[in-house]
C-alpha cells in the first residue's frame, strides 16, 4: 500500500503568530483522530518565525481528500485566515527512491 505524505507551510501575519499557533495546535489532536491519518506534526520553524509547517501521513488519497473537506480543518482555516500572511502552500509528496 502507497501511503501519502503531505507538508503544508502556512506563514502567519506579524503580531498574528500565536493566533495561528493556537489555531493550529487546535487543529492536531482532531486531526490525528481521523481515519486514516498514519501521522500528524506541527511544527513552527526556528530560522523563519512565523512560518509553521505540518507534517502529515494518510493511508489514501481518499482519506486525505476527507481531511481536507472536514469541518475541523475548514473552522480552524476560517477562524485563522484573516491571520495568515499568504495563503498555505500544501505539497503532497512523491518518495524518490521507492
Amino acid at each position: 500500500m502507497t501511503t501519502v505524505d503531505v507538508v503544508a507551510v502556512l506563514k502567519a501575519k506579524a503580531g498574528s503568530e500565536a493566533v495561528v499557533e493556537e489555531g493550529l495546535k487546535a487543529l492536531g489532536a482532531p486531526s490525528r483522530e481521523e481515519e486514516g491519518c498514519l501521522s500528524y506534526e506541527l511544527y513552527v520553524s526556528i530560522a523563519e518565525p512565523g512560518t509553521f509547517v505540518t507534517v502529515e501521513q494518510w493511508r489514501s488519497q481518499d482519506d486525505l481528500d476527507a481531511h481536507m473537506a472536514s469541518p475541523h480543518l475548514a473552522a480552524a482555516i476560517a477562524g485563522a485566515g484573516e491571520h495568515f500572511g499568504e495563503a498555505p502552500v500544501i505539497h503532497v509528496l512523491r518518495h524518490l527512491e521507492h
